[in-house]
C-alpha cells in the first residue's frame, strides 16, 4: 500500500469512526461518548480507535466539530440557493425546523450547551465557536434582508437572539409533545416575527 492510499484509508475510517459516535452523541450527548464502547460499536480494538485519536476528549471535540459542519450544511448550505434577503432567511430557519424532525434522539449541538456552559476547557471552547459562527450566520442573513429592504433596520444581534429563540422552543416542545404540534407553533411563531419586523409601508 502505498503512502497516499494509507492515508485516504486512515482519513476513511476515521470519518466513519466520528459517524457512530456521532449517532450515539444523539441519544447519549457528548459526555456519553467512551472509547471502549465505541470501538465495539465499529469493530475495532481500543487500540484501533485511539491511534485515530489520542484521548476520548479529542474524539469529543471532533464530534462536535462534525456535528457544527452537518448542521450548518443542512441549515444554511441547502438555504443559499434561495434569493438573498428574506427567501434566504426563510429557508435557514424551515430547514432548522426540519433539522429538529431529523434529529431522532436529539440535537447534538443544542445538548452540548447544556452540557459544557459551565465548564470551563476545550470542549467549552468549540462548543462556543460552533454557537458564534450560526449566531454571526443568522445576522449576516438578516443584515441581507435589510439591505433588500425585507425586514425593517434593526440590531442584528437581537434579531439573531430572537430567531434562534424560535427553533430552541420548538426542539423543546418536540421532545415533549411531538413534532407536529411543535412545527404548527414554530412556523406560525416564525411568520409572525416576519410581520413584526416588516419594514414600514
Amino acid at each position: 500500500m502505498n503512502p497516499l492510499t494509507a492515508t485516504s484509508k486512515g482519513a476513511a475510517t476515521r470519518d466513519a469512526i466520528i459517524d457512530k459516535a456521532y449517532e450515539i452523541a444523539r441519544f447519549t450527548g457528548i459526555e456519553g461518548l467512551s472509547i471502549g464502547p465505541l470501538a465495539q460499536a465499529v469493530g475495532m480494538s481500543k487500540s484501533g480507535v485511539f491511534a485515530h485519536f489520542g484521548s476520548r476528549e479529542d474524539l469529543q471535540l471532533a464530534v462536535l466539530e462534525s456535528a457544527g459542519m452537518r448542521f450548518g450544511e443542512f441549515v444554511l448550505g441547502a438555504a443559499l440557493s434561495q434569493p438573498r434577503g428574506l427567501p434566504r432567511l426563510r429557508a435557514m430557519m424551515r430547514n432548522w425546523f426540519e433539522w429538529g424532525r431529523l434529529e431522532t434522539g436529539g440535537c447534538v449541538l443544542v445538548a452540548s450547551v447544556s452540557e459544557f456552559d459551565d465548564r470551563p476547557g476545550p470542549l467549552r471552547d468549540q462548543v462556543v465557536r460552533n454557537e458564534r459562527r450560526w449566531r454571526q450566520e443568522l445576522q449576516r442573513a438578516a443584515q441581507l434582508a435589510i439591505d433588500c429592504g425585507h425586514l425593517r433596520d434593526g440590531d442584528t444581534d437581537q434579531y439573531a437572539f430572537e430567531l434562534y429563540a424560535i427553533p430552541l422552543a420548538m426542539l423543546h416542545e418536540a421532545g415533549l409533545f411531538g413534532y407536529d404540534q411543535a412545527r404548527r407553533h414554530g412556523d406560525s411563531a416564525l411568520e409572525r416575527w416576519f410581520a413584526a419586523h416588516a419594514p414600514s409601508p
